[in-house]
């Protein structure tokens, strides 16, 4: 039987690191896709890294727009993506408000974990960026590194916050630009952008 080989994956904030923050996207019309996030994914798509989004997505939980908002809005961003030649393999929301006491709010690691299993992805190693503590509480949970953006709500979490948050980020970085030129130093594909599709890849024995 052949080894079942997972990947590492980079696990992205959807609100304030890929698109704009607004507060609640309720409508399409309020989505604005960064300048730089196209590139930025498309790199990780060419250094054979798998691109999941994972975001807290409680306004339909609360009422304020369906759920069917949320596929429309993840649709859109794939095909605007696309469009540049990026990739986001899956996405994954949590419609729930906190008091509900669901696994999979961030930083639960419900959607990562659900990740994990449907895409053979090896958490530990694994990458999240957002720009918010519940991000950086995540990676913790997961045993991934963090990297945390200031774009969004990050700058001022960072400046008004960081130093009561029980768990420091790996990085702190501009954007998701600059979050991608780290991962990619670290992981040694900064010099060659394209590298086997496989090069992010552990076996199960690796990886504990």
């Amino acid at each position: 039987m052949a080894e079942v080989r997972l990947r590492r994956a980079v696990f992205l904030d959807r609100d304030g690191t890929i698109c704009e923050e607004v507060g609640y996207l309720n409508h399409i019309s309020r989505l604005h896709i960064y300048p730089f996030a196209s590139a930025a994914i498309r790199r990780l798509n060419d250094a054979g890294f798998p691109v999941v989004v994972v975001t807290n997505q409680s306004g339909a939980g609360r009422g304020f727009f369906p759920d069917s908002l949320i596929a429309e809005v993840h649709e859109r961003i794939r095909h605007d993506l696309a469009v540049s030649g990026a990739r986001i393999d899956a996405f994954y929301a949590c419609p729930h408000r906190s008091e509900d006491n669901c696994d999979c709010r961030k930083p639960r690691t419900g959607m990562l974990e659900r990740a994990a299993r449907e895409h053979s992805l090896a958490l530990p190693g694994s990458w999240v960026v957002g720009d918010r503590q519940a991000d950086v509480d995540l990676a913790h949970n997961a045993n991934a590194r963090s990297i945390f953006v200031l774009t969004g709500y990050g700058r001022g979490e960072h400046e008004w916050h960081s130093r009561d948050w029980p768990h420091s980020p790996d990085f702190v970085v501009e954007d998701l630009a600059a979050a991608v030129d780290t991962i990619l130093w670290r992981e040694g594909a900064a010099s060659k952008e394209h590298v086997p599709a496989d090069r992010s890849a552990v076996t199960p024995e690796e990886i504990r």
